[in-house]
């Protein structure tokens, strides 16, 4: 045993005292960060797009103008609520603003629309509800004269996303011929598209037009186009006569309280929480999956590398094939579960983190679901077994190939199946007890992965005993045939062996060494 742990001490020490161990783990997590956070970044530096508006109804861009202003005062007075309780966020923000923070923060967001419309237009206070009106009478006329005469970059403090950074309105040339004026500024790119508003857009008989260059970025025309849906159907309710508050009473879709079972069977309210750890287990998966994949691939490309250089042959010289198989197994894992601690302790620094710079709720849950005990647990325990699995097969695979590049041409029969994972991770997801995920879950190359990706579940008792039964089970066979496999393979040079050749020295009696038949001529 003394033997063994000499082995597995120096396999571990060997891979973790270099620096591109320490590399590799440090970048996977940055580069999954930077996969996160990048996009968002990118997002936010785009350029306003620029765009032009041909109005042949004469009212709707008005209307539409109208409904932005009152969309991005709305934004203005939430960013106000939200700063209320931060004095030092509040200091920031203009007088006007800072002045009726404490007041705004009391109402609720549909109360702040209604405040908004108001203040918009300046008129129609008397519809607005008692909690707006009391905010109104206190602060409406500092922030009606505020916002009339706010300037674009003494609203860029706010950090909001108004209208203006995201799509920059320019006026549209007079005249019968400004879509062809516009059209020449698009192909310049002095413009990014242009709309054309159907002269009777409420009669709904003819078609408005949106014209642009780049027809992968939808935005502006879907931000645009709501607007413009939104005014129209009040103006076809006002047509027909219809009441505003009826025909909103029509479309209300039904809503289920959605509600989840204890384990005594009563009904208990979901949260954020909930909803998140329904999924975290994917997450988990694919950190599974990538975890046993690059430690089972170290264990053979380290078994390759020493059998090239003859590394291999001065070690058994004074220790035995399993012996030194063991010890290289249990060496391995220790450098791997370094490698995995260390993921999930810059796993949970990200859910912690993460959130405040994409500008999440600072309340989101995830560093709890990342610090929870069950799925960590069954994270350790399914890497544990999945690598003894793989690890068996490859270190086997690995004693029979003489160079780097024959053990790469053994590696697509093993990602065949551990691509299937992968595939499933989503269905499983959704349905972590449907048939599928019970049928793969008894499948031992399969389990460590679907049982982890079931946790959300999460599946019974009975389950977890029987699957992992089976999986230990395999995972013997494997150590079993793999250092049989190992015995004779690590000392083979020449031309790697034959499938069949292998499966003759598993079938081979324990003490009994098959010859090559081109050893034998």
């Amino acid at each position: 045993m003394s033997r063994v742990l000499l082995v597995a001490h120096r396999d571990y020490v060997q891979n973790v005292r270099t620096k591109g161990f320490w590399f590799g783990i440090f970048f996977f997590p940055v580069l999954l960060s930077a996969f996160i956070v990048v996009p968002r970044l990118l997002e936010g530096t785009k350029s306003a797009r620029r765009y032009a508006v041909v109005d042949e109804s004469g009212w709707l861009l008005d209307a539409i103008n109208r409904r932005i202003s009152v969309e991005d005062l709305r934004l203005a007075l939430d960013a106000a609520a939200e700063r209320a309780g931060a004095p030092e966020r509040v200091d920031a923000m203009p007088g006007p603003l800072r002045g009726a923070a404490a007041d705004l923060s009391a109402l609720p967001s549909a109360d702040r629309l209604a405040l908004a419309a108001v203040l918009a237009d300046a008129s129609h206070a008397d519809v607005l509800p008692a909690s707006a009106r009391a905010v109104y009478d206190a602060h409406g006329s500092a922030l009606g004269t505020w916002w009339s005469t706010a300037s674009q970059a003494s609203l860029r403090v706010l950090d909001v996303p108004f209208s203006f950074t995201r799509y920059l309105q320019l006026p549209a040339p007079p005249g019968p011929d400004a879509a062809e004026v516009l059209g020449q500024r698009v192909a310049s790119d002095d413009l990014f598209a242009y709309f054309v508003l159907h002269e009777d857009p409420v009669a709904g008989t003819g078609m408005s037009r949106y014209v642009s260059k780049n027809l992968t970025d939808e935005d502006l025309r879907e931000w645009f186009g709501s607007l413009a849906t939104s005014e129209v159907r009040e103006r076809r309710l006002e047509r027909e006569r219809i009441d505003p508050d009826i025909a909103r009473w029509i479309q209300t879709p039904i809503r289920f309280d959605v509600r989840k079972l204890s384990a005594g069977g009563a009904e208990e309210s979901i949260g954020e929480r909930d909803m998140l750890r329904q999924w975290a287990p994917v997450v988990f998966v694919y950190l599974l999956w990538i975890s046993v994949w690059s430690v089972s691939q170290m264990l053979m490309m380290n078994t390759v590398e020493e059998k090239s250089s003859r590394v291999i042959e001065v070690l058994l010289s004074s220790i035995s094939p399993v012996q030194l198989l063991a010890g290289k197994i249990i060496g391995i894992a220790a450098t791997g579960l370094t490698m995995v601690l260390s993921w999930l302790l810059a796993f949970f620094l990200a859910t912690k983190y993460l959130p405040g710079l994409l500008g999440a709720s600072p309340d989101l849950p995830l560093s709890t679901l990342a610090s929870d005990p069950l799925l960590i647990g069954s994270f350790l325990a399914y890497f544990l077994l999945g690598y003894l699995f793989y690890a068996a097969i490859l270190v086997g695979l690995g004693s029979v190939c003489n160079t780097v590049s024959d053990a790469q041409n053994m590696m697509p029969a093993v990602m065949l199946v551990l691509i299937v994972p992968l595939l499933t991770m989503v269905p499983i997801g959704r349905d972590p007890n449907g048939a599928l995920a019970r049928l793969l879950s008894y499948v031992p190359p399969f389990t460590p992965f679907v049982m982890m990706n079931r946790a959300a579940g999460p599946p019974t008792l009975f389950e977890y005993v029987l699957t992992t039964g089976l999986l230990v089970a395999s995972i013997v066979i494997a150590l079993w045939a793999g250092a049989k496999v190992f015995r004779i393979g690590v000392l083979l040079t020449g031309k790697p062996p034959k499938l069949k050749e292998i499966l003759r020295w598993i079938r081979a009696p324990v003490g009994m060494v098959p010859v090559r038949k081109e050893a034998a001529q």
